[in-house]
């Protein structure tokens, strides 16, 4: 793994984002020298200050070890990326507006590195990408005279827990060649608790499978949620019911959005991978993206909502994050702006939106409130009496001045 020639074992490329910042720390607190390539120069600005740029448990005290142990470099130089052994690259495959896998992403990210690229260094991809890229990324370097390992080692952390999870989950590595898999697997059998090699179309697939079930989950969820509430029922008091000491109902999920920038994307490039004859994955996206136009739907026939002013509390796309990457609050914020007199947003951690409020005004400007995100904050919030839309079944009885004021 050692190379004279450089001080770095590994680059990040991408690093300073949510999949290689922490990964880059992890990396550090074990004792590899990383350093960490990206194009934003703001948020290198910040790690180097020991700053993390997102919300993520246990980070900044290791990343501050990291910086004082001279284990962490930043980088905004393409070609500093020469010679260092492992290159990991955290940019995946986005989709596009008609839902199709955007290919040309991944390859413009390698056509950028290729002039720096050398045949002793172990390239691996990390982000999720369309199954059979990693192979494609192999056979187009060496079909343009280049020969590094390529693998693919793909993430499975919880946003926001990454530090943890990435030293406590199996790694699942894979290379287009049994060296490619081999150097990967030596890589990370130095940072998480154990590796399990699969091919890098299993890896590829695995990595979708386990995102796409959990959307499918979600949207059964929501489905039912949204049959009970059609027909009077409390969704919640019927899962509550067939939960009660029955195991194989233990793993039922609530209703809520389900939402960010992986859940959706990954399910819709299993699609796109199975000629958009994923029916399940389909309905899903239906299921899913449609929640919140239930809710204006159903909160138009007991409410005037063009009379009335609604606040939306939490704007992130999960509870006790800071990322509103492809939040459904901002579909439901778009969505009651035709239909409401005014709205108006708030999220205790979320700070690129300049059009939140305080939470405080929010609740007493508002006629109507809408728990988007099941921020902690929020469980024992007093909402001086207004009706509160809680999907979630999350804020706790009693603190909207009696049960009457929560609309599930």
């Amino acid at each position: 793994m050692k190379n004279t020639k450089c001080k770095y074992d590994v680059c990040v490329i991408g690093g300073a984002g949510h999949v290689g910042a922490p990964l880059s720390i992890v990396m550090a607190k074990k004792g590899l020298k990383v350093l960490i390539y990206d194009l934003n120069e703001a948020t290198i600005a910040q790690l180097k200050r020991g700053k993390m740029p997102f919300f993520e448990e246990g980070a900044e005290p290791l990343l501050k070890q990291a910086l004082l142990d001279g284990r962490l470099g930043f980088t905004t130089k393409v070609a500093d990326i020469a010679q260092i052994p492992y290159l990991i690259v955290t940019i995946g495959t986005p989709v596009d507006q008609y839902q199709n896998p955007m290919l040309n992403v991944v390859v413009e990210c390698i056509d950028s590195l290729f002039p720096f690229l050398s045949d002793d260094q172990t390239l691996v991809l990390r982000s999720t990408v369309f199954p059979g890229v990693t192979d494609y990324v192999h056979k187009y370097l060496e079909g343009r005279g280049k020969h590094p390992k390529v693998a693919f080692c793909p993430e499975r952390v919880v946003q926001g827990f990454a530090v943890k999870e990435v030293q406590a989950l199996p790694q699942m590595v894979s290379g287009a060649t049994p060296e490619a898999e081999e150097a990967a697997a030596e890589l990370f059998a130095k940072i998480c608790s154990k590796v399990v090699r699969l091919t890098t179309m299993e890896a590829e697939f695995a990595k979708l499978f386990c995102n796409a079930y959990r959307y499918i989950q979600f949207a059964t969820a929501n489905q039912f949620y949204m049959m009970a509430k059609n027909a009077g029922v409390d969704y919640y008091r019927v899962l509550e019911t067939i939960k009660h000491n029955y195991p194989r109902m233990r793993d039922m999920p609530g209703a809520g959005f389900a939402a960010g920038p992986c859940l959706l994307k990954d399910t819709m490039q299993l699609a796109a991978f199975a000629n958009h004859e994923f029916s399940l994955g389909s309905a899903a996206v239906l299921v899913n993206e449609g929640l919140p136009l239930h809710m204006v739907d159903h909160l138009s026939s007991q409410y005037d909502l063009s009379k009335m002013t609604v606040g939306l509390l939490g704007m992130a796309f999960k509870a006790d994050s800071d990322d509103p990457r492809s939040s459904l609050s901002y579909k439901l914020k778009k969505v009651l702006r035709f239909r409401a007199r005014q709205v108006l947003t708030t999220d205790p951690f979320v700070k690129t939106d300049p059009e939140l409020l305080p939470l405080g005004d929010v609740v007493k400007k508002s006629d109507l409130l809408i728990l988007c995100t099941p921020h902690q904050t929020y469980r024992t919030l007093d909402v001086k009496g207004k009706p509160v839309v809680d999907i979630w079944n999350f804020v706790e009885a009693g603190v909207a001045d009696g049960e009457a004021a929560r609309v599930r």
